[in-house]
């Protein structure tokens, strides 16, 4: 394709405002919470807070790494604050979610990377909102499988780890994280029979063969959820953006996706990991 660095017209996001959007964002604030939703800049933001929806992101907003298309703040963290999950808890109940998602930064300077705080906050939100359905998206924890099943053990209903992008790009773009280690984390969910679901963005200088390899590795490790979307540019000091897919090739891997075996697959430019995740519940 064609490189082409202008905002083609198929990447119009909603406006942020609204009734609910401004009821999720006093929420937010209210309660002291962070959302993934503003500190990656997601586009999304619109349609989602809109909705009345938000992804939670835990354990601050200080990530201890620094990967190339990500806009979350990168720094020494903070100790973990001890009241943040009963905040989260009250704050979902508040909002009368059927469904959330939470995520947190990275934390390589936990022992086990945060997975301890992890576990407690599932424990809380479920304690407090027992109807709720979840997915957590989680980090890596260098691949410690003590630390994954800390998570699992608190039984989420989808856990979720990204890939972000194909073998050849991964270190060019993240921090610390592997390829193979991703791969053997969403292995270690499927085969403890959770709902295993990845994601990863195209635009960076990926070529179709490395996509579809990608799609199939993701498959063999027992994903059984995909999102592909469009990476976008955060800020100056982030990856550039190759080129821009049309939404008609996302639509392709979508297909090949499925056909392949995958249970639900999002594909479309806009599409973000969290992106219409109520629907994810219902994949098997």
């Amino acid at each position: 394709m064609q490189k082409n660095k202008r905002l083609p017209v198929w990447l119009k996001m909603q406006r942020a405002s609204g009734e609910k959007y401004s009821m999720v964002k006093h929420v937010v604030v209210e309660n002291h919470l962070h959302t993934i939703c503003t500190s990656g800049n997601c586009p999304n933001i619109g349609e989602c807070w809109n909705s009345g929806t938000a992804t939670f992101m835990i354990l601050g907003d200080i990530c201890t790494r620094a990967c190339k298309f990500c806009a979350t703040k990168t720094g020494k963290p903070l100790p973990p604050d001890p009241q943040e999950p009963l905040r989260l808890a009250e704050s979902i109940k508040k909002m009368q979610l059927k469904h959330c998602v939470i995520t947190s930064v990275d934390r390589d300077d936990l022992p086990d990377g945060g997975a301890s705080f992890w576990a407690d906050t599932i424990k809380c939100v479920k304690e407090v909102n027992p109807d709720t359905t979840m997915e957590t998206l989680i980090p890596d924890f260098d691949g410690k499988a003590e630390s994954i099943q800390k998570i699992i053990d608190t039984g989420p209903d989808v856990i979720s780890h990204n890939i972000e992008t194909v073998k050849r790009l991964t270190p060019i773009i993240r921090t610390k994280a592997k390829y193979e280690r991703s791969l053997d984390v969403i292995r270690h969910i499927s085969k403890k029979g959770k709902i295993a679901k990845s994601g990863f963005m195209l635009g960076l200088g990926e070529t179709e063969d490395e996509i579809i390899q990608t799609i199939r590795d993701l498959y063999a490790a027992g994903c059984k959820i995909l999102t592909i979307g469009q990476y976008l540019q955060p800020g100056l000091d982030y990856m550039e953006v190759v080129e821009y897919i049309s939404p008609e090739k996302f639509e392709e891997y979508r297909i090949i996706s499925l056909e392949l075996g995958f249970s639900f697959v999002e594909s479309s430019p806009l599409v973000r990991s969290s992106f219409h995740a109520e629907n994810h519940i219902k994949a098997r």
